[in-house]
């Protein structure tokens, strides 16, 4: 079932551009490190979820690349962009080979179950 997304042509013309690039360097940015790391991890500062991931990835013997994205206080409009385009709604987001995996409750289950590594060819 496809997520639920407005239709472009929905969108007044005036309006369409800006909505296609706003924040879109941040999208971009992920979307090349997903695609250029087995597993990234998006996140921001302070966050304890994050840095809860993060430490489990690395006592598993994962490697990671992480992607952090201002604070609780600051970029909060750039990761809206992130949001939107991944519907997910919280960080940490993990991509495990470029798919979207979810946040910290979601890999510590692939990590306890063996299904990353199964995933990574580990």
């Amino acid at each position: 079932m496809p997520r639920t997304i407005l239709e472009e042509a929905r969108l007044h013309p005036a309006i369409r551009e800006r909505v296609a690039t706003l924040n879109a360097d941040i999208v971009h940015n992920v979307q090349a490190a997903a695609s250029s790391n087995p597993v990234l991890v998006v996140g921001m500062a302070g966050n304890p979820v994050v840095r809860r991931a993060r430490k489990a990835l690395t006592a598993a013997g994962v490697s990671h690349h992480y992607l952090e994205y201002g604070s609780y206080f600051s970029e909060w409009r750039r990761r809206n962009a992130l949001k939107m385009w991944s519907g997910w709604p919280t960080f940490p987001m993990v991509f495990v080979k470029g798919a979207l995996v979810g946040g910290g409750k979601e890999i510590e289950a692939l990590i306890a179950s063996g299904e990353l590594k199964r995933t990574l060819g580990e």
